[in-house]
């Protein structure tokens, strides 16, 4: 009888053992890599799309950034003109390439490191499953976009040259990192990118805090779970707005540092850049030059991104739901 009460007791931890190891864990490992590949997924399509949307008006605005030419919507669309009649339609989109291979993986990372830092930060603060609080929404942006913005800098940095230069300098993407490494040092690929972090802290953070802010107050009042596309491409704008007019003079700096080697300027740092900039031309018209183009392009570009990765993740989300069903 004691034997019969042993084997009992083997059977009975077997059996409580082996579905933990066999079905649970996997099952949630699968399931935090769908969410992880769906948010690459969906980011890399956000970002491609909303880039190529406004990749002329993009392009037109880094010409004026880095240049001492004063901006008025009228030289703006001079511009854009002239560029047609002497290259041709498609060279609206020069750079375009180059803008790809960067933003690509940029929007892939940071809409999925937004995505796990809300969760981590969820769970630091005890709202796992719940909106964040303001502090903690802000600041999952601004870490998403950071780490974005170090992954990927120096496609940004080649993509800035291509903008900004004839095409017989630079034939493809591949010649302006071998151009710039042999010419001007490997150095060269970062430079900018102080700037940069400078400025992607306060834009990736206010965008993704508005953003998020109008979807739960708009869930609040509405008593609606989702917004509509439209409603979405709307709190996107907005997102955009405040966060590029936050960071605006940060992202002039940083193309003129990141341009400086093709257009005959010597750069050093931040404060000289901006000193340079506001004794040539002046503060607004200098740290502030195209914004208002950029007030065009940025709420459409990030109102675009916003909406087409939310509509993919729920895309994705229910064709997987309907491949489970149907096994």
């Amino acid at each position: 009888m004691g034997n019969g009460v042993r084997e009992g007791q083997v059977d009975f931890k077997q059996q409580d053992v082996e579905p933990v190891t066999s079905t649970h864990l996997p099952s949630e490992d699968n399931q935090e890599k769908k969410k992880v590949l769906n948010s690459l997924m969906s980011g890399a399509l956000a970002g491609a799309v909303a880039k190529t949307a406004v990749a002329p008006l993009d392009r037109t605005k880094i010409m004026f950034q880095v240049s001492s030419k004063r901006f008025s919507a009228k030289e703006a669309y001079r511009l854009i003109y002239r560029t047609y009649l002497n290259e041709g339609f498609w060279s609206l989109w020069r750079g375009n390439s180059a803008t790809m291979v960067r933003v690509i993986p940029y929007a892939a990372i940071q809409f999925c490191a937004h995505e796990e830092y809300k969760q981590l930060l969820g769970s630091y603060y005890g709202f796992q499953g719940k909106a964040l609080t303001p502090f903690p929404r802000f600041i999952a942006g601004s870490l998403a976009g950071t780490t974005a913005a170090m992954l990927t800098y120096p496609l940004d940095m080649v993509r800035a040259r291509m903008a900004v230069t004839p095409k017989e300098m630079y034939s493809n993407i591949v010649h302006v990192f071998i151009r710039i490494s042999r010419e001007e040092g490997l150095k060269t690929l970062y430079r900018g990118f102080t700037p940069t972090i400078l400025g992607v802290i306060p834009y990736a953070g206010l965008s993704f805090f508005t953003y998020e802010t109008l979807k739960k107050l708009h869930a609040d009042h509405s008593g609606k779970l989702q917004p509509s596309p439209p409603e979405r491409l709307l709190f996107g704008a907005c997102a955009g707005l405040i966060g590029q007019s936050a960071s605006y003079p940060l992202d002039v700096v940083r193309r003129r540092m990141q341009t400086a080697g093709v257009m005959g300027h010597t750069y050093s740092s931040i404060l000289l850049t901006m000193q340079e900039i506001i004794r040539e031309e002046g503060l607004i018209r200098g740290l502030y030059k195209g914004l208002s183009m950029n007030w065009v392009k940025g709420p459409i570009a990030v109102g675009i991104s916003f909406t087409t990765f939310d509509l993919t993740q729920i895309l994705l989300r229910k064709l997987q739901h309907s491949t489970n069903v149907e096994r």
